[in-house]
């Protein structure tokens, strides 16, 4: 959607949300990310002059960003937004936690798995006013896993070598996609990980999938996270749930079984490879994997169970 069909699609004297009262608005702007640009805090704070509150538009500079998102929370505005990278999103969300101000975090990163999930959408002009507009307060349930916190999915193991692969297929660069694919299926039979589910029976898989309610297709309730085990036996299995994973849904597959966990403990002979909320990390040997069924309050309005791929930008 362009900026003007977004504005279009609201009217000239918009009306806040009748479920959230908010008489103090915080926007934090990193023109900095991939999503965002430098004209973004300026063009924030024009659309938040539509409406009646008290707006306070800060943009993230460098090394004082943890500051600056700590000054944000201890002013306990009634809706904090973050215009950022996926990460500063995240941190914002597990600072803020149950008890902190609603979080809105808006797409101004590159893979934007929690604002597409909230808002539908990777346009943050119109992720902003859907928010002020239709939303509400929404508890968001999610993970920690050493220490990191995510609202989405966590991917543990060597598929995790696939996001980037996927990522580069969606982006339309197919020479970088067969790249990172070849250096996954490299990769996908070095070190199968162990795991056990809520202290259960350890078993071993090419990768543990750990998914939120906010986007589980199998949840409709916040009773733990959908683990979903990848188990390959040879090659041409894992070509094939690769192939899955850049084109289609993967836990469709039937080398793929899923149940709901609150606790899970993950082991390997290496370093794990992880992907968590979009974000490419390297765990230790041993990691641990926490539900937390309340991490933080959005501001976000309520939308259709359709599944984390059925944004309108058709991502």
């Amino acid at each position: 959607m362009t900026d003007a069909a977004a504005t279009a699609a609201f009217p000239d004297t918009p009306r806040l949300t009748p479920h959230v009262a908010m008489k103090r608005v915080t926007i934090l702007v990193n023109p900095l990310s991939g999503g965002v640009g430098p004209q973004a805090a300026d063009e924030a704070e024009a659309i938040l002059s539509l409406y009646d509150f008290e707006a306070t538009v800060t943009t993230l500079e460098g090394g004082r960003i943890s500051d600056q998102i700590d000054a944000a929370l201890a002013a306990r505005p009634d809706v904090l937004f973050v215009l950022a990278g996926d990460g500063t999103a995240r941190a914002v969300a597990a600072r803020a936690g149950a008890q902190g101000p609603l979080i809105a975090p808006l797409p101004g990163g590159t893979m934007n798995m929690l604002p597409k999930a909230l808002y539908g959408t990777a346009d943050w002009r119109l992720a902003l006013r859907r928010a002020l507009e239709e939303g509400e307060r929404r508890p968001v349930s999610g993970g920690v896993v050493e220490g990191e916190a995510f609202y989405c999915a966590a991917i543990l193991g060597a598929p995790a070598l696939w996001a980037p692969a996927r990522e580069a297929m969606r982006t339309g660069k197919l020479k970088l996609a067969w790249m990172h694919g070849r250096r996954a299926l490299k990769r996908a039979f070095t070190g199968r990980i162990r795991f056990s589910l809520d202290g259960g029976v350890k078993r071993r898989a090419e990768a543990l999938v750990l998914i939120s309610p906010l986007i589980s297709r199998i949840m409709d309730e916040p009773v733990g996270l959908e683990a979903a085990a990848m188990n390959l036996s040879d090659a041409a299995q894992a070509f094939r749930l690769a192939a899955r994973a850049l084109f289609d849904d993967w836990r469709h597959d039937a080398n793929v079984t899923t149940r709901p966990a609150r606790w899970i403990a993950v082991s390997a002979r290496s370093k794990i490879p992880a992907v968590i909320d979009g974000e490419p990390m390297l765990l230790g040997r041993e990691a641990s994997v926490t539900f937390l069924p309340r991490a933080f309050m959005a501001l976000a309005p309520q939308l259709p169970r359709t599944g984390p791929a059925a944004t309108e930008e058709g991502v």
